[in-house]
C-alpha cells in the first residue's frame, strides 16, 4: 500500500521562503525569482507524489469494495443452491408419500435416495456456512481497509491542499516579480510606442514576449511582426503563442499550456501593458474584462485554437 508523502518538512522550508523570516529585528531579503521558481518546482514534484499516492488509495479502496461485493455474490449463489437441495428433498418426501415406497428410481430405494439427498444437502449446508464466513472475514477486512484508506486519503487530500496553497503563494511571489512596462501613464493609460529593432516591435511588446518565454516552456516558435493590412501584428503589437504547428489542434497538455498562458497574460496585463488576450475562438478584453465568443472565422488557426494572441497598448 503506498505511504503518504511527508510534506511539513517541505512545507516549513517553503514558507519560510516566501514569507521570510526575521532575525534581530532584519527583515530576510527577499527571494530572487530563480530561487522562487527552485522552490516552486521542488513543490509541484512533491504534489504530483501526492496525488498519485491519493488516487492510489482510491484505487486500493475501490478493489477493497469490489472484493466484499464479490463476497455477498458468492454467498448469494451458496444460499440459492442450499434453497435449491432443501426444495429437492421436499420434492422428493412428496413423491415418497406418493408412491408405494417401493422404488422411486430403477435401482435405487427410496432409503438410498433419502440417504443420499441428505448427504448432499449435508455437503451444500457446510458448503453455504464456509462461504458465509468467507463473506464476514471479507466483509471485515474491507470494512477495516475502507476506513483506513479514508483516513490515509483525507490526509493525503489536506497535505495536497496545503501544498498547492503554498505554490499559489509562490506563484504570487513570482508575479509580483514581473517588471511594469515602460510607457504606462500615473492614469494608467499607455503611452503610445513604435516598434523598433531587427524583429521589429514595441519595446512592451519586446518585453511581454521575454516574461513569457521566462515563465513558460513554449515548445513552439512565437510569431510577431507581420506585414499585413491591419491588426496589431504589423503594428509590432502582437505576438501569436504557438500551442501547435501546421494549423493542428493542439494536445491536451497543450491547450492546458495555453489555458496557464492566457490566465497569466491577464493577471499581470495592468502590468505589461496587455490590450486584449484571443484563446480559443474567446477575447478577453482588459478594459472590458470577462472572456466574449468571438465568431467562426473558418479554421483552427483563424478562430485562435492554436496560439494564444496577445496584443499590447
Amino acid at each position: 500500500m503506498p505511504r503518504a508523502f511527508p510534506l511539513a518538512a517541505g512545507v516549513l522550508t517553503a514558507a519560510a521562503l516566501v514569507l521570510g523570516t526575521a532575525a534581530g529585528g532584519t527583515a530576510a531579503p527577499k527571494p530572487t525569482e530563480k530561487q522562487l521558481k527552485k522552490q516552486l518546482a521542488g513543490l509541484q514534484k512533491k504534489v504530483d507524489r501526492l496525488i498519485a499516492d491519493y488516487n492510489a488509495k482510491r484505487v486500493a479502496l475501490a478493489k477493497a469494495r469490489d472484493d466484499e461485493a464479490a463476497a455477498r455474490a458468492r454467498v448469494s449463489r451458496a444460499e440459492a443452491d442450499y434453497t435449491a437441495t432443501l426444495d429437492e428433498v421436499r420434492e422428493f418426501v412428496r413423491l415418497r408419500y406418493q408412491t408405494d415406497s417401493v422404488r422411486v428410481l430403477p435401482n435405487l430405494t427410496v432409503s438410498a435416495v433419502a440417504y443420499q439427498l441428505k448427504e448432499e444437502q449435508a455437503a451444500r449446508l457446510a458448503r453455504v456456512d464456509e462461504v458465509r464466513a468467507e463473506r464476514q472475514k471479507a466483509a471485515e477486512a474491507a470494512k477495516a481497509l475502507t476506513a483506513s484508506l479514508k483516513s490515509q486519503a483525507a490526509e493525503v487530500a489536506g497535505q495536497r491542499r496545503e501544498a498547492e496553497k503554498l505554490i499559489d503563494d509562490i506563484q504570487d511571489k513570482i508575479d509580483r516579480l514581473v517588471p511594469i512596462a515602460p510607457g504606462r501613464r500615473a492614469s494608467g493609460s499607455w503611452a503610445p510606442e513604435l516598434p523598433a529593432g531587427a524583429d521589429n516591435i514595441t519595446p512592451r511588446m519586446r518585453l511581454m514576449r521575454s516574461e513569457v518565454e521566462s515563465h513558460f516552456d513554449l515548445g513552439f516558435p512565437v510569431g510577431c511582426y507581420r506585414a499585413e493590412n491591419s491588426g496589431e501584428h504589423p503594428l509590432g503589437r502582437a505576438c501569436d503563442f504557438m500551442m501547435s504547428s501546421g494549423g493542428s489542434m493542439p494536445s491536451a497538455q497543450m491547450q492546458a499550456l495555453g489555458d496557464s498562458l492566457a490566465a497569466w497574460a491577464i493577471k499581470n496585463g495592468p502590468k505589461l501593458g496587455v490590450m486584449y488576450v484571443i484563446w480559443r475562438q474567446r477575447i478577453y478584453n482588459l478594459g472590458h474584462p470577462g472572456w466574449r465568443p468571438m465568431s467562426d472565422r473558418g479554421g483552427v488557426t483563424a478562430n485562435h485554437y492554436d496560439h494564444v494572441h496577445i496584443s499590447m497598448y
